[in-house]
């Protein structure tokens, strides 16, 4: 993984300097809340319903044990002994006090780590597939790029302060696992016909009050192109931009009201105009990037376990979890190990100090020292053998965290809604403990097979429900709690955003609501290879719609 150089230590180190600064006078009065606002902000600081919150950046969600551990030791020290893993493959503390900030961002730069452009109208954290250099099916890595994006975009001078807050995100393989089309710019790494790598750039997705799926500008862009051809989509972007109304200040409704090809005609220009700057990136600084992101050195071992391959067949729940929480590594012998943080009825994304300290030992003993953060809210050992996957199993159990629903109902995405955010209209987290509940790990959730459901308790969308196959928005309406359902939507690389169904649901009646909809589901699938938006895209909305507002 990449290591920080001499610049980027100072550079952190300057910024939690002044950042202390600027607590100081807080604190002391000499600034209001709203004039510290920004620069709260442009430091990861929120304010929410109860308390400050400090959201950490996890580049790319890469992690190593001992950043981990420091992430545990921030829980427990500052907080109140957990953080929350987001949908942006970051963290987030919900109690830390305000006077402790600066000393949380100090220990945090000891192991590489901050806090910057996680907040604010910046490009904010940079994702990508959590599976990413492990992954059996990539063309490439997409991190390096990712890293070199990074790099490029902290404190950018001309794109501090943009009209609206901005995201991308990378994938490198043909199954979108990043949801690069629901992001202001996605890449996705291809071949052209001469084995050339590029980039397939969309541009313009995003959700919140108006999702929109992005639109494909370039079919391929050359490498030692990215930095110049972003930088012209965030140059028209900072340009062109509403910056007169925040709810249409986003790129996708730049986009919409121009058009994607008078978006597309405009960025080429610009990057015409620009081709050949300073900008072009030298193939040594890629490859200089990309000696971090290496695959480690791993032992030959053969394609098949004896050893899972036994354990597996006297061990049915062991069974479950090799099914939907293992998937094929790049290399033989190997397999990529999903560590779900959706354990049945706790809340979605959470996880204990305790629990941390627990994934770095294992990442270090067991995947050569190196974890992700999935868009999914779960953690990810990208690196392991696959004759050590029971061994690992049963290290998990131990702490909870051998939940085997990676993918099922039950690996619910939540935002923390009502119960810890000022933007919240309803809560999600109780919902999403609920639906857990109900369906727990039971045969039935293997039977129903793959199906996200994703939850969120505000049009902000940040429980990404406008892509889940099942999504739950949770509004309120004179005073109540009520939960809009929409069906269909899914952000891999069919990406589609779900229909509504209609009115909404009370907190007493969604469960049994989403109840309806699986039990529907399971009586019109042609089998059990049918999944659920493969069934949904078949027959449509009537055979939902009917069961859920005029059953028979």
């Amino acid at each position: 993984m990449y290591r920080y150089d001499e610049f980027d230590a100072a550079f952190v180190a300057e910024r939690v300097k002044q950042f202390k600064g600027q607590v100081e006078r807080r604190l002391a009065g000499e600034l209001t809340e709203d004039q510290f606002r920004i620069h709260r902000l442009m430091n990861g600081v929120y304010l929410q319903l109860h308390a400050y919150m400090l959201r950490v950046a996890i580049p790319y969600g890469t992690l190593s044990g001992r950043q981990m551990r420091m992430l545990a030791h921030i829980a427990r020290k500052y907080d109140r002994g957990y953080g929350h893993f987001t949908t942006r493959q970051n963290i987030q503390y919900n109690w830390p006090a305000l006077a402790d900030m600066p000393a949380i961002l100090d220990e945090l730069a000891t192991v590489e780590m901050h806090a910057i452009q996680t907040s604010g109208n910046c490009i904010r954290n940079v994702t990508a597939d959590h599976f990413a250099g492990a992954a059996a099916d990539e063309v490439e890595d997409p991190r390096p790029y990712a890293e070199i994006l990074r790099q490029w975009s902290s404190l950018h001078p001309e794109f501090t302060f943009l009209p609206r807050k901005f995201k991308l995100a990378l994938t490198g393989a043909s199954r979108d696992r990043a949801a690069i089309q629901v992001h202001d710019i996605g890449y996705q790494l291809v071949r052209n016909a001469q084995g050339e790598t590029g980039f397939a750039v969309y541009v313009g997705g995003g959700q919140g009050r108006t999702p929109m799926v992005a639109h494909k500008i370039r079919e391929f862009l050359p490498v030692e192109d990215l930095l110049a051809y972003t930088q012209s989509i965030v140059r028209i972007y900072n340009l062109e931009g509403r910056r007169d109304n925040k709810y249409k200040a986003r790129i996708k409704i730049l986009v919409h009201e121009k058009g994607a090809e008078n978006i597309r005609l405009a960025v080429e220009a610009d990057f015409e105009a620009h081709k050949g700057s300073v900008l072009t990136l030298p193939q040594a600084e890629v490859d200089r990037i990309r000696a971090y992101f290496k695959l480690p050195d791993l032992a030959a071992r053969p394609a098949k376990s004896d050893v899972l391959a036994a354990r597996s067949a006297k061990d049915e729940r062991f069974a479950a979890f090799v099914e939907h929480n293992v998937v094929a590594h790049k290399a033989d012998g190997y397999g990529v190990v999903t560590i779900s943080l959706k354990p049945i009825g706790k809340i979605p994304g959470d996880a204990t100090a305790d629990q941390m300290d627990a994934v770095a030992d294992l990442a270090e003993k067991y995947s050569s020292d190196e974890l992700r953060v999935s868009h999914e809210q779960n953690l990810v050992l990208p690196h392991v053998a696959l004759d050590d996957i029971p061994a690992l199993y049963d290290a998990l159990k131990v702490h909870d965290l051998a939940t085997a629903n990676a993918g099922l109902v039950t690996d619910i995405i939540a935002c923390p809604g009502l119960d810890y955010c000022a933007l919240a209209t309803a809560r999600s987290i109780p919902v999403a403990q609920r639906i857990s509940e109900h369906f727990g790990e039971t045969k039935r959730s293997s039977d129903i097979g793959e199906l996200k459901i994703k939850i969120s308790g505000c049009i902000n969308a940040c429980g990404h429900h406008h892509v889940g196959h099942i999504g739950i928005l949770g509004l309120e309406r004179k005073g109540v709690e009520t939960y809009q359902i929409t069906l269909g939507g899914t952000a891999d690389e069919t990406c589609s955003v779900g229909d509504l169904t209609g009115p909404g649901f009370s907190t007493e009646e969604i469960v049994d609501a989403i109840e309806t909809v699986v039990d529907t589901y399971m009586k019109l699938r042609t089998g059990p290879a049918e999944t659920f938006l493969a069934a949904y895209r078949r027959v449509g909305m009537a055979p939902f719609k009917e069961a859920l507002y005029d059953p028979a």
